[in-house]
């Protein structure tokens, strides 16, 4: 079918209705399928949006003003932006512009991820501000939002993904950071902010993806990503992953394995089904880091382990299988299903630095323990979307149920040294720090043996609200019931059972000046009842089993300065109470505090500032402190551990040719304390990297990413005063993308 401007036809384009799919400067790129064998189309065309981001043409006859509605064409088109996304489902569970919602959310895209050769979160939220990386002792993912370290405020496709490991992104489409209080919208957790990770899915667009790589240390990494059509209805894809490689640090490698297949179905015009599993494997050196001297990280190689790394491992199992069943009824009426099922099965173990370096003699402490960990998930979601009008205000409905069921083992033994268990410690020289020195395991009585399982029920309701085109609202509110049946197997066998009603209540005001531009106001509350991993290394009461409280007060503003540029700001207020706090130099002892607040501001660019210049990056300043007394470790006022004052960060692409391009990137961090009692500081730094690519052919792609590139001395990471992960030295990897 051919459009020409003989026939009398004109085609009006808006942009921003392609969900940024197209550019100004290309709205005239773009392909129009369709399976009629003949369209008449009078005067004019014009192009309309729809929820699901196509776009629909409909015809009208301006001569007579008579309206003739014709069947759907799909509009697809290019566009050389790389860094900017223009809506989520994240965040309200509809497909809502990111200028319209009342919160902070930064999306790495699926170029991004390429062009930075981003693995792993750690990585993903490097140049996110208000987002840091905390050191996760070695073996699982830990992001501080502003100022709130988490392990556990990490889904997969809205559904909670949660048990504690090292996540790879072979498989992920996007990765999305919410920030503030997010209870409304993902239940328990959701604190300071959450990473939801959106997976691959097949598609009717057929892809053959490989990628090769090889870097410093010994990094050799593998993936694919294959997508077939396989009917008309019928859609595949896998995606797979191998990586084996060793670090800058002695004695430390990883290696890990995964496979996702994805199939998706479309019985009906009006229906879909996704069902996916994934089955991976990571296998690692559980590596601590380095311990403390007279208030600051010891002066030693950044390649020194303490302890020993051949007896310090750390790998974990998982098997996931995930459906979506999604039906559009008449009358904009929308129904949603998702299903997850996941087991865990994780062990780790290490012999490390347990105190700081004592002065004078050089001496230091090393302990020993192992953990195992085995976890069932259940998690069933189903939403109902609506759209109506009452008179001239505009609503936007959603309403879910979700229930879950949660079932944990979880073992802890110490280490004991020369077959004597009262040598729970083992004094090393700074000199030498590893120790060949026989270990022996034991379970005492304040350890974690216990069991635990958690069942919620999950109700919530929520109405988007356009008053006028200039001014939104949005009101949600979630009930939690959660369920708590925690059993200790060890001495003092301790049964507690709770249960608590909890309410999370979010609110928002959006006014719009202009189309492109929104001012925002927004009040979310967010729970973190004590389950699962919060559960294992601490004396079990019924005081340490009342939830936290997150409450965000936040205010910004969102600029669209063109379709594909995005500017925003926010300053905000994270209040956060019955806060459990690590003992700064004993992580298996936790302290119950009454609260902290944080406060900040944030500024992000991202996007695409010419038509071969891409950016991201961003500033944060924040503040912590604690609003009590902290007994035997600070004073109220404190500050907040890992939350470094001032953070910056960009990122640039520039594409000198079609088929040459290079990226300059610097991270700067300001100076942090490495915990609550504010002994140890961590020194700021500025680091710089870079890329370089070449398009060798049209279906072959080569980059070099220099990460460090100035080989800077630094320290990436804590967990306490005396974990702490110098950052890595100048590193060089070199991928292959090859598209069949």
């Amino acid at each position: 079918m051919q459009f020409s401007e003989q026939a009398g036809i004109k085609l009006v384009i808006n942009p921003e209705m392609l969900q940024g799919k197209v550019t100004p400067g290309l709205v005239g790129n773009f392909e129009i399928k369709t399976g009629l064998d003949q369209l008449l189309i009078g005067s004019g065309l014009q192009l309309v949006q729809r929820a699901e981001g196509f776009a629909i043409i409909e015809a009208t006859t301006v001569a007579n003003e008579k309206v003739t509605t014709l069947p759907s064409i799909q509009v697809t088109a290019t566009s050389t932006n790389r860094y900017s996304a223009v809506s989520s489902t994240t965040a309200t569970k509809t497909n809502t512009l990111l200028r319209d919602v009342p919160q902070a959310i930064s999306v790495i895209t699926n170029e991004l991820i390429k062009d930075q050769s981003i693995r792993n979160l750690s990585d993903a939220i490097r140049y996110v501000p208000g987002v840091g990386v905390s050191q996760g002792e070695g073996n699982r993912d830990a992001l501080v939002f502003r100022g709130n370290r988490s392990t556990g405020d990490f889904f997969t496709d809205g559904i909670r993904d949660d048990v504690e490991y090292y996540r790879d992104l072979y498989n992920i489409e996007r990765v999305e950071v919410l920030k503030g209080a997010n209870g409304m919208i993902f239940g328990r957790g959701g604190s300071g902010g959450v990473v939801n990770r959106v997976t691959k899915q097949a598609t009717w667009d057929p892809i053959r993806e490989f990628t090769f790589q090889g870097g410093s240390f010994n990094q050799m990494r593998m993936t694919a990503d294959v997508g077939h059509v396989v009917h008309e209805k019928v859609a595949v894809r896998l995606n797979a992953i191998y990586e084996d490689a060793g670090s800058f640090r002695d004695g430390v490698d990883m290696e890990r394995l995964g496979i996702s297949p994805t199939v998706t179905f479309k019985p009906t015009n009006r229906t879909k089904v996704v069902v996916n599993m994934e089955r991976y494997h990571d296998d690692r050196t559980a590596d601590r880091g380095i311990p403390s001297l007279m208030g600051r990280p010891v002066n030693v190689h950044e390649s020194q382990f303490f302890g020993d790394p051949n007896r310090s491992k750390a790998n974990i199992d998982v098997l996931s299988f995930n459906s979506l069943i999604e039906h559009k009824f008449d009358a904009g009426v929308t129904l949603q299903n998702r299903t997850n099922y996941a087991t865990y099965d994780k062990f780790y173990q290490n012999i490390f630095a347990n105190g700081q370096v004592i002065p004078g003699v050089n001496l230091l402490s090393l302990g020993a323990y192992n953990n195992a960990t085995t976890r069932e998930n259940v998690f069933n979601q189903t939403n109902l979307l609506y759209s109506l009008n009452t008179g001239p205000i505009l609503h936007t409905l959603m309403a879910g149920i979700e229930v879950g069921r949660q079932e944990t083992h979880n073992h802890r033994r110490n280490g004991f040294f020369n077959n004597d268990p009262a040598q729970v410690n083992l004094r090393v020289p700074l000199s030498n720090p590893i120790t060949n020195t026989p270990v022996d395991y034991v379970t005492r009585d304040t350890d974690a043996n216990n069991r635990s399982v958690v069942n919620v029920t999950s109700l919530y309701i929520q109405d988007q609200i356009e008053v006028l085109p200039q001014l939104q609202l949005i009101a949600g509110v979630r009930y939690d019931l959660f369920e708590v049946d925690f059993q200790q197997k060890n001495a003092d066998k301790e049964h507690l059972k709770t249960k608590d009603g909890l309410i999370a209540p979010r609110f928002g005001v959006i006014y719009k000046p202009i189309a492109p531009v929104s001012f925002y106001a927004s009040y979310s509350q967010a729970y973190v009842p004590r389950a699962g991993d919060q559960l294992t290394g601490i004396t079990i009461t019924t005081a340490v089993l009342k939830p936290e409280k997150f409450t965000t007060l936040e205010t910004g503003v969102k600029w669209d300065i063109r379709p594909d540029l995005a500017l925003t700001g926010a300053v905000f207020q994270l209040d956060r109470t019955n806060v459990i706090t690590a003992d700064p130099n004993d992580p298996s002892r936790t302290f119950l505090a009454k609260g902290q607040r944080t406060e900040g501001v944030e500024v992000s660019l991202n996007g695409q500032l010419a038509s071969n210049w891409n950016v991201m990056g961003g500033y944060a300043y924040q503040t912590g402190e604690f609003t009590s007394d902290l007994p035997g470790i600070a004073s109220k006022g404190a500050s907040v551990g890992e939350l470094p004052r001032h953070t910056f960060s960009i990122w640039n692409r520039y594409d000198l040719t079609p088929w040459l391009g290079a990226a300059f990137g610097v991270i700067y961090r300001g100076s942090m304390f490495a915990s609550a009692d504010n002994t140890i500081k961590i020194p700021d730094f500025t680091r710089v990297d870079a890329a370089l690519f070449a398009r060798l052919t049209s279906k072959v792609r080569a980059q070099l990413n220099i990460e460090n590139l100035l080989d800077t001395n630094y320290f990436a990471s804590v967990h306490n005063n005396n974990n702490i992960m110098p950052g890595s030295p100048i590193a060089v990897r070199g991928t292959l993308i090859v598209n069949f």
